[in-house]
């Protein structure tokens, strides 16, 4: 796990081609990124032992949570500005996948690059299904 340090914010902890597809709001250009390339996922880091997790938000007294995927470490940054260890790890789709899998039913949408400038928002059925095309 990183944090935003000058090493975290290398070419490492960012997806150019998810950025691209992100800019261009082509749905299908996300799907091949999210399963060719890789994609940054915030975590947190338990205190008591140090194990980390992925960060899930969610809407107020909301039941369920949105997972929030970046294509760059920055674009994480730009979303908490405030705050000062932005904790992230690289997912490569078999984890994306596996990650969906394990927590279906508890994370209604995912959101790409959430504070812009080109966000994009999928169910997590169709992430799934994007990922496990033959």
């Amino acid at each position: 796990m990183e944090s935003s340090s000058s090493s975290a914010q290398s070419a490492e902890f960012s997806s150019p081609m998810l950025a691209q597809a992100l800019e261009t709001g082509d749905p299908v250009a996300v799907a091949l990124a999210l399963r060719n390339d890789r994609v940054v996922v915030p975590m947190l880091s338990d205190g008591d032992d140090g194990e980390a997790q992925v960060r899930v938000f969610r809407r107020g007294e909301a039941d369920k949570y949105m997972l929030l995927l970046f294509s760059s470490v920055e674009t994480y940054v730009a979303m908490l500005p405030e705050e000062d260890d932005h904790q992230v790890v690289t997912y490569q789709a078999a984890e994306l996948q596996g990650f969906l899998e394990t927590n279906r039913g508890v994370i209604e949408s995912i959101w790409f690059d959430v504070a812009g400038p080109h966000t994009m928002q999928a169910s997590p059925d169709d992430i799934l299904e994007a990922l496990t095309l033959s």
